[in-house]
C-alpha cells in the first residue's frame, strides 16, 4: 500500500469547523450577498460538508486496510484545502473593503477584491461540484456516520502539561548503565593508540538515546571530564557535517570553514590534553573509512577519553572497533508495566485502580517490551479512569493491521490515532522539519498560527497560549521530546519523525536529494535545507503546486558561507502561488528587496526575511491584511518601515532586532494585536511618542525602547504603561549617548518601571544622577540579568543585592563612580544574603573607581565568573573568598595590588597590565594562565610562579623585557601543554632541555636571539607556529632522529630563514604545511613524497628563492595546494608531477606582487589531475587564454576562480567544463566587459553554468 495517512478525519474534522465558523460569519455571509451570489449556494455547501464531516470517523479507522478509501480520503483533503483558501480569499476580500472604507479612500463596492461576481459564483459551484462527487461516493465505498474508533470518538481530554518531567533514572536498565559509567570512569583505554569506545545497540524505541543522555548527565560522569559534547548523527554519516559539530561543542565558536583538514587540526587543537566524553547519538553508517578519517582528531585527548555510539545496527558498533558493546534487550514486562504507570496514573500509583491494572498489563504485552511504546501509551491514557477508554486501546485494530509504514510501533501508531483532531494536525504539520532538526516553540507556534490550526474556543486566551498548550500536549504524549540541554528546544524521536511523514502523505513536502518529481499539485507544505548556491533548478517542480501554503528553507547548522537564492523564486515562482501563508527568504546574502507585487498574497500570515542584506520593504506589505507575524531580524541594511504599517491590523508579531531602523511608523498603537515588537524608537511628534507602547497592552517577550531623550516629561513615560505589561521578560531603555541632560530623568526612568514578572532589565546611557528605588528592589524575584552600561552621572551604584534571582551583573562606564561598599549590598537589616545567586560579575571602564568595600559573610558564594576590565585607579581590597570561582579575569588595573581571593575551583585566570603581586600566589587548580602588560616583568622566576602549579595552558604577551622563563615554568613536573608568547621580543627560549608535555607552541614577533629550533626536544608537539621571527634561520632534527609528533606546522614572516632540517623532516603524521613570507628560504624538506606520507595541505607564498619541489615529487595524498609569489617555482611547474596526485581537490596558483609571470595561456595540457574540484587562478596579469585541452579532461571539476587577469579576453572556443557548478570572475575587465550584456557567444560558453559571480555580483 502506498503512503498511507491517519489524517483524513484528523485534518479535515478541525477544518471543516474552521469553514463552518467562516461560512457563518457575517463579514463572509454580507461579502457574498454584496456580490450578488446566492445564499443557497453557501447552505448547500455547508450542508455536503456537514454530511462529509459524518462518515470521517469510519474513513480514518478504514484507510489502512482500504485503499480505495485512502484515495477518497486525500481527494476529499484536497478540495476541503481548496474550499478553505476560497473562503480565505473571501475573507480577505471582506477584511480589505472594510480597511478601505475606514479610511474612505474607497467604498466597499468598488474594493480592491480582483474576484468578479460571476468569476466568484463559478469557483464556489466548481468546489461544490467536487465536494458533491465525493459525498455521493461514501455509500459504494461503504462509510457509514457515526462509526470508528470503536463506534464513537474519544471525549477530549487534556492531557496536563506538567505530567512528564524530566526523567533523573530510567527503568530496567541499572544492569546496563552502571557498567557503562565504571567504563566511563576508567583508564582503561591502551594510551591513545586504542580509541575507547563504547557503542551501545538495540532496536529502535528501546531506550538507547535516553540512556546514553541520563549517562551523560550523571554528575559523576560530568565531574570526571574536562568536556563533553553531543553530536546527533543520524541516517547521514557526513564526516564533515560531523567534525564541524564537535568542533563547535569543543570551542564554544562557529567553525567558519568549510576546510575539512583546517576543520580536523582544529578539533586535534582543541581536545589537545583534554579527557572528553563524546556522545555519537543514532549512527548509522557501517562504512569504515568514514570512522577512521572521523576518529583522526579523537587520539590526541588524554588517556580517559572516551566516545559513546548509539546505533540500531550491530555492525555499526563494530566498525568503531568498541571495547564492549552493550546490547539493549526488550524491557522485561514487569519494567514495561512500570514505566507505562509512570505515565498513566498520577505519581505512578496504580494500586487504587486494580481494574485499569489488568487491562493495562494486558495492553503492555502488545508493546512488546519497547520503551518508546510504553511511554506514548501511557501518556495517551494519563488519568483516565474509565475502563471502556482503556478496552478501546487494547482491542484496537491497529495492533493487527499491515506496518506499511515502515518501522512505526502499532503503539505509537494507536497514540496518534486518539489525538484530538486539532492535534494531528500540527503533529502531521512537523514531517515538514528534518530529522534530528531542533524545533523551537516558539517558531513552531507561530507556524502553526499562519497556517490556520489554533482553535481559538476561549476568547480570553491568545492564539500564542493556545499554541504554547498544543505544542507542551505533545510534549506530554512523548510525540515531542526536549532536546538535550537546551530549555526551549524539542526534537522528535526518528520512529515519531516517520510517523509523522506516514500520516502527512503527500502534502507535505520536504525536499531531500533529487525527489522533486514526488511535487504534485497536491503539495500544500514545502520545505528545503537551503545550500550555498540555491538555483532554479531546484524549484523547477513548484510550479506545478498552484495551492502552495508554505515556502520555508530551513537549515540544520549554522551556514559559514554567504547564501544565494535563485531571483527567479521571488520575482518569479512566489507571485504565482497565491496561497501561500507562510514564506521565508531569510539568511540569504542576494535577497536585497521583494516584489512590490508581494501585497497580492492575500493569504500570507508568516513572512520572515531576517538576515538578508533587504534595504526597503515595498508599500504593497501594508496590503497583507492577514499578516500575523513579521520577522526583519538581523536585516542590517534595512533603514525604515513603510509608513502605512498600522493597516497591518493582524500583525502580531513584528521582530527588527539587528535593523537599521532609526524611526517607526505613525501609530504603531493601532497594531492591537500586536504581542511581539522587539523595538520602539521614541520621537517627541504626535503618532511617535512613547504613549504608542501604552496602547499595546499585550505585549511579551524582549522589548528594547530607545532615543528615551525625546521622553517630554514624566507623565509622558508614565503613558508607556510598562507596569500594566506583565507578560514582558527582557525589558532595555536606551537613551542615545551623547543627548543633553534633562532635569527630570531620574522621574522619567522611574515612571517607565515595568512589571515585576521582568526576567532581563538592560539601561544604556542613563544620565540621571541616581536611579529610582524599583531599580533593584526584592519585589523583582524573577530577575536574573542586570546589565547597566554607561550611566555616566551617577556617583554610586544601585542597590542590587536584593534581587534573590540574579544571576548574572554587568557594570559598564560608570564615570563618576568613586567608592562601592554597602549602598551596592542594599539593606543591612535584612536577613537575606546579598547575591545569593550570583554566578557572573563584571565591571567594565570605572575610570574613577578607587575603593571597594566587599562585604563578606557568603556573599558572592556561587559566582562562577569574575571580569575587572579597565578600572586603572582601583586600588585595594577584592573579595577574600570566592568558593565557586572558576574563570577570573582583569585586564588594565594596574593599581590593584591586592592578591588575588581564595578560590579553590578556579581554572582559568587573565591578567592584562596588572601588578605583578597576582602572579605569587597562583592557585593550585589553574588550568589556564593568560598575562601580559607586563612592562618590568624579567623572569618568571620561582617567587612568580610555583614550580609544581605550572598551568596547562600558558599565553605570555606583551612583555617588552621579558628574558627569561627559566627552568621553573619549562622543567617543572607539571610543564604547559600549550605555550603561546607574543611580543616578547627579549624573550630567551632555552634550547637545551626536553619538553616532554608541550604539544603546542606558538611564537609569534617575539624571541629575537632565537636562530634555529631543535624539533627532537619537543618529543610530543603537534603544532607549531612561527611567525615574524627575524633572525631565526633553520628548523633541526638530529640524525636518525625519531618521527616527531607534529600535525600542523606553520612558519610566517621569518625573513631570514634558510633551510629544513638537512635529509628531511620525518613528520608521518604532519597534514598540514605552511609556508609564508620567507624570502631567504631555498627549498622545502627533503623526500617529502616518503617522510611526509601524510600531508594533505601544502601552502607556499612569496618564497621566490624557491626554485622547485624536492626530488621524488609531492606527496601523494595531498588535497589542497596553494603556490604564490613563487616566480621561480611556477615556471618549473610541468615537472611538479600534478597528474599523479588523484586525491587532490582544490589547486590555487597565485599572483599578488607586481612582477609579473610571463604566462599567457593556461593551463597546460597534462598539469592538472583529474580529481581537481576546485582551480583557482590568481594574478596572471599578461594571461591572454585558457587552454581548452588543459581544461577539458577536468571532468570532477566543480569551482572555478579566475581573479586579477586583466589581459585575459576570451573563454575556451568549446566551453568549460560541463561539470562547472560555480564559476568567480574578478578583476577581469575584459571578460566582465564581454558578459556585461549577458549575450553572444562569449556568454553562450558561460550561461550553463548554474551560478556566476562576476566582480561581486551574483547570478543565479
Amino acid at each position: 500500500m502506498a503512503a498511507a495517512s491517519l489524517v483524513g478525519g484528523a485534518f479535515l474534522s478541525a477544518t471543516l469547523k474552521v469553514l463552518f465558523a467562516k461560512m457563518a460569519s457575517q463579514e463572509v455571509v454580507d461579502f457574498i450577498r454584496g456580490r450578488k451570489v446566492p445564499d443557497t449556494l453557501l447552505k448547500k455547501l455547508k450542508t455536503t460538508c456537514l454530511a462529509l464531516h459524518a462518515v470521517l470517523n469510519d474513513a480514518e479507522e478504514k484507510e489502512f486496510t482500504n485503499l480505495q478509501i485512502k484515495e477518497w480520503l486525500d481527494e476529499l483533503k484536497d478540495a476541503v484545502y481548496d474550499a478553505e483558501d476560497l473562503l480565505d480569499e473571501i475573507a480577505a476580500g471582506a477584511l480589505q473593503c472594510q480597511l478601505e472604507a475606514k479610511s474612505k479612500v474607497r467604498n466597499c463596492i468598488t474594493c480592491t477584491f480582483t474576484c468578479s461576481e460571476q468569476k466568484l459564483k463559478s469557483k464556489i459551484e466548481e468546489v461544490l461540484v467536487r465536494l458533491d462527487d465525493l459525498a455521493k461516493q461514501m455509500d459504494l465505498i461503504g462509510l457509514r456516520e457515526g462509526v470508528g474508533l470503536g463506534g464513537k470518538p474519544l471525549p477530549r481530554i487534556r492531557l496536563p502539561t506538567t505530567s512528564l518531567v524530566k526523567e533523573t533514572r530510567i527503568i530496567g536498565r541499572d544492569d546496563v548503565k552502571e557498567p557503562i559509567v565504571n567504563l566511563l570512569l576508567s583508564n582503561d583505554a591502551k594510551g591513545n593508540e586504542h580509541l575507547c569506545v563504547i557503542p551501545i545497540a538495540g532496536m529502535g524505541g528501546i531506550g538507547k538515546t535516553t540512556l546514553a543522555q541520563l549517562i551523560y548527565n550523571d554528575q559523576r560522569i560530568t565531574e570526571h571530564f574536562n568536556i563533553r559534547f553531543w553530536v546527533c548523527v543520524s541516517e547521514e554519516f557526513d564526516v564533515v557535517r560531523i567534525t564541524k559539530s564537535i568542533l563547535e561543542a569543543v570551542t564554544s565558536q562557529k567553525c567558519d570553514t568549510t576546510d575539512f583538514n583546517m576543520i580536523q587540526t582544529r578539533l586535534k587543537k582543541g581536545l589537545m590534553g583534554k579527557k572528553f566524553l563524546l556522545v555519537l547519538d543514532d549512527v548509522w553508517n557501517e562504512n569504515y573509512g568514514d570512522w577512521e578519517l572521523l576518529k583522526n582528531p579523537f587520539k590526541y585527548g588524554t588517556l580517559g577519553s572516551k566516545i559513546i555510539v548509539t546505533t540500531r545496527n550491530e555492525s555499526v558498533a563494530s566498525v568503531t572497533r568498541p571495547i564492549k558493546i552493550f546490547h539493549l534487550d526488550k524491557l522485561s514486562e514487569e519494567d514495561c508495566w512500570c514505566l507505562f504507570a509512570n505515565h498513566a496514573f498520577e505519581n505512578g500509583n496504580y494500586n487504587a485502580y486494580p481494574e485499569l491494572e489488568k487491562i493495562g498489563r494486558k495492553i503492555i504485552k502488545k508493546c512488546d517490551g519497547l520503551p518508546l511504546a510504553a511511554k506514548a501509551l501511557g501518556a495517551l491514557l494519563h488519568c483516565k479512569l474509565d475502563e471502556e477508554e482503556w478496552y478501546k486501546i487494547l482491542n484496537s485494530k491497529i495492533w493487527s493491521l499491515p506496518n506499511d509504514g515502515g518501522d512505526i510501533l502499532p503503539a505509537i501508531r494507536l497514540s496518534y490515532n486518539y489525538l484530538p483532531s486539532h492535534l494531528k494536525r500540527c503533529f502531521a504539520y512537523c514531517s515538514i522539519f528534518p530529522k534530528d532538526y531542533e524545533l523551537k516553540k516558539e517558531e513552531v507556534v507561530q507556524l502553526w498560527m499562519a497556517e490556520g490550526f489554533l482553535q481559538q474556543v476561549d476568547e480570553n486566551k491568545e492564539m500564542e497560549e493556545i499554541g504554547n498548550e498544543y505544542f507542551l500536549d505533545l510534549v506530554s504524549r512523548s510525540l515531542l521530546q526536549r532536546s538535550n540541554g537546551k530549555k526551549f528546544h524539542f526534537v522528535m524521536h526518528a520512529l515519531v519523525h516517520d510517523l509523522a511523514k506516514f500520516v502527512s502523505g503527500r502534502f507535505n513536502f520536504r525536499l531531500e536529494g533529487d525527489y522533486k518529481n514526488k511535487i504534485i499539485n497536491k503539495t500544500r507544505h514545502f520545505s528545503y535545507l537551503r545550500s550555498q548556491y540555491d538555483t532554479g533548478k531546484k524549484f523547477e517542480a513548484l510550479y506545478k503546486a498552484k495551492h502552495l501554503r508554505t515556502f520555508l528553507p530551513l537549515q540544520l547548522h549554522k551556514a559559514n558561507v554567504d547564501l544565494y537564492l535563485t531571483k527567479k523564486v521571488p520575482q518569479d515562482l512566489l507571485l504565482t502561488l497565491k496561497c501561500l501563508r507562510v514564506l521565508s527568504l531569510s539568511h540569504y546574502t542576494n535577497m536585497i528587496e521583494l516584489p512590490e507585487r508581494i501585497g497580492d498574497l492575500q493569504h500570507l500570515r508568516y513572512l520572515d526575511v531576517s538576515c538578508t542584506k533587504i534595504e526597503r520593504l515595498p508599500y504593497s506589505i501594508c496590503r497583507l491584511c492577514n499578516l500575523q507575524t513579521l520577522n526583519l531580524s538581523e536585516c542590517k541594511f534595512l533603514v525604515m518601515l513603510p509608513s502605512d504599517m498600522q493597516k497591518l491590523i493582524n500583525l502580531r508579531h513584528l521582530n527588527i532586532t539587528g535593523t537599521s531602523i532609526q524611526k517607526m511608523p505613525i501609530h504603531m498603537g493601532r497594531l492591537q494585536c500586536l504581542r511581539t515588537l522587539t523595538k520602539f524608537i521614541v520621537e517627541k511628534d504626535m503618532g511617535f511618542q512613547i504613549g504608542e507602547l501604552g496602547e499595546l497592552s499585550n505585549l511579551w517577550g524582549v522589548i528594547v525602547i530607545s532615543k528615551l531623550q525625546n521622553v517630554i516629561n514624566p507623565t509622558n513615560a508614565l503613558s508607556a504603561k510598562l507596569k500594566a505589561k506583565r507578560h514582558l521578560d527582557e525589558l532595555t531603555l536606551e537613551w542615545d549617548a551623547d543627548y543633553k541632560i534633562s532635569l527630570s530623568e531620574r522621574d522619567i526612568l522611574n515612571n517607565l518601571q515595568p512589571h515585576t514578572n521582568l526576567i532581563k532589565l538592560v539601561i544604556n546611557n542613563y544620565k540621571g544622577t541616581s536611579f529610582p528605588n524599583w531599580i533593584g528592589d526584592h519585589s523583582f524575584s524573577n530577575i536574573t540579568v542586570v546589565h547597566l552600561n554607561y550611566c555616566r552621572n551617577c556617583p554610586s551604584l544601585p542597590s542590587l543585592g536584593k534581587l534573590p534571582s540574579l544571576q548574572d551583573l554587568s557594570i559598564v562606564g560608570f564615570d563618576e563612580v568613586v567608592k562601592v561598599g554597602p549602598e551596592f549590598y542594599g539593606s543591612s537589616s535584612s536577613n537575606i544574603t546579598p547575591f545569593r545567586s550570583l554566578e557572573v560579575l563584571k565591571f567594565e571602564r570605572m575610570l574613577k573607581w578607587e575603593e571597594w568595600f566587599p562585604c563578606e559573610g557568603g556573599v558572592f558564594s556561587r559566582l562562577q565568573e569574575f571580569y575587572l576590565w579597565y578600572c586603572p585607579k582601583l586600588s585595594g581590597s577584592l573579595p577574600k573568598h570566592l568558593p565557586s570561582l572558576t574563570k577570573f579575569h582583569v585586564h588594565e588595573c594596574s593599581q590593584l595590588q591586592t592578591s588575588l581571593p581564595t578560590a579553590p575551583a578556579m581554572r582559568e585566570l587573565t591578567l592584562k597590565n596588572c601588578n605583578d603581586v597576582f602572579l605569587k600566589e597562583l592557585p593550585p587548580t589553574l588550568q589556564t594562565l593568560r598575562m601580559g602588560g607586563f612592562n618590568n616583568l624579567e623572569s618568571l622566576s620561582e617567587g612568580v610562579i610555583d614550580c609544581n602549579l605550572c598551568p596547562e595552558m600558558l599565553i605570555i604577551f606583551d612583555c617588552p623585557v621579558l628574558k627569561s622563563l627559566a627552568h621553573v615554568v619549562l622543567s617543572s613536573p607539571t610543564t604547559p601543554k600549550v605555550l603561546g608568547i607574543y611580543k616578547c621580543r627579549e624573550l630567551q627560549f632555552p634550547m637545551y632541555q626536553c619538553y616532554s608535555s608541550l604539544k603546542r607552541l606558538f611564537i609569534n614577533d617575539s624571541c629575537s636571539s632565537l636562530i634555529s629550533i631543535p624539533l627532537d626536544i619537543f618529543p610530543k608537539l603537534d603544532y607549531l607556529q612561527i611567525k615574524s621571527c627575524p633572525n631565526m634561520e633553520s628548523l633541526l632534527v638530529s640524525e636518525g632522529h625519531q618521527p616527531i609528533d607534529l600535525v600542523w606546522l606553520e612558519i610566517e614572516d621569518c625573513l631570514n630563514l634558510v633551510a629544513f632540517p638537512s635529509g628531511g623532516l620525518l613528520a608521518l603524521s604532519l597534514t598540514r604545511l605552511k609556508v609564508n613570507n620567507c624570502p631567504r628560504l631555498n627549498s622545502l624538506p627533503q623526500n617529502m613524497h616518503t617522510l611526509l606520507p601524510s600531508l594533505e595541505l601544502l601552502e607556499i607564498i612569496n618564497c621566490p628563492q624557491i626554485e622547485s619541489f624536492p626530488e621524488g615529487g609531492l606527496p601523494s595524498n595531498l588535497i589542497n595546494i596553494s603556490i604564490g609569489d613563487c616566480k621561480k617555482l611556477i615556471s618549473t611547474r610541468m615537472e611538479w608531477g600534478l597528474q599523479r596526485l588523484q586525491c587532490l581537490k582544490t589547486l590555487l596558483f597565485g599572483n599578488i606582487n607586481l612582477d609579473c609571470w610571463d604566462v599567457e595561456s593556461f593551463p597546460e595540457e597534462d598539469l592538472l589531475p583529474t580529481s581537481l574540484r576546485i582551480l583557482a587562478i590568481v594574478g596572471f596579469r599578461r594571461l591572454r587564454s585558457l587552454d581548452n585541452k588543459g581544461l577539458q579532461h577536468l571532468t570532477s571539476l566543480q569551482q572555478l576562480f579566475i581573479v586579477g587577469c586583466p589581459e585575459l579576453k576570451h573563454m575556451p572556443e568549446d566551453g568549460l567544463p560541463c561539470s562547472i557548478s560555480y564559476l568567480e570572475i574578478e578583476d577581469c575587465p575584459s571578460l566582465t566587459k564581454l558578459f556585461q550584456r549577458k549575450k553572444g557567444k562569449e556568454w553562450r560558453n558561460i550561461a550553463h553554468i548554474p551560478t556566476i559571480k562576476i566582480d561581486g555580483q551574483v547570478i543565479i
